[in-house]
């Protein structure tokens, strides 16, 4: 694994968002408190049915992503990030 390197939330979000359909995983605060290490990926399709989704999560600051091990789709709370791993690659998130 390569050195850690300091980044900020949003940074983090543009890495999540520009590593598509790649496995990460990240380490953030969830809404009760405790800490969530989630591995995850963007664009899956596999269970998508109906019309989507009854509110825009970046307005709250959260992304949809598939939890590759509860096999659903979760939210990451961004604004609550720790770590992010990816491409070999952890980042510590600091603002």
């Amino acid at each position: 694994m390569k050195t850690q390197n300091t980044i900020t939330t949003s940074e983090a979000k543009k890495l999540i968002f520009d590593n598509q359909n790649k496995i990460f995983s990240v380490e953030f605060i969830k809404k009760d408190n405790t800490r969530r290490l989630m591995i995850a990926r963007l664009g899956v399709k596999k269970g998508v049915k109906g019309i989507g989704q009854s509110f825009e999560p970046s307005k709250y600051n959260l992304i949809t992503a598939f939890d590759m091990q509860k096999d659903s789709f979760r939210m990451i709370n961004c604004n609550n990030l720790i770590s992010l791993k990816l491409r070999g690659t952890k980042y510590k998130i600091e603002d």
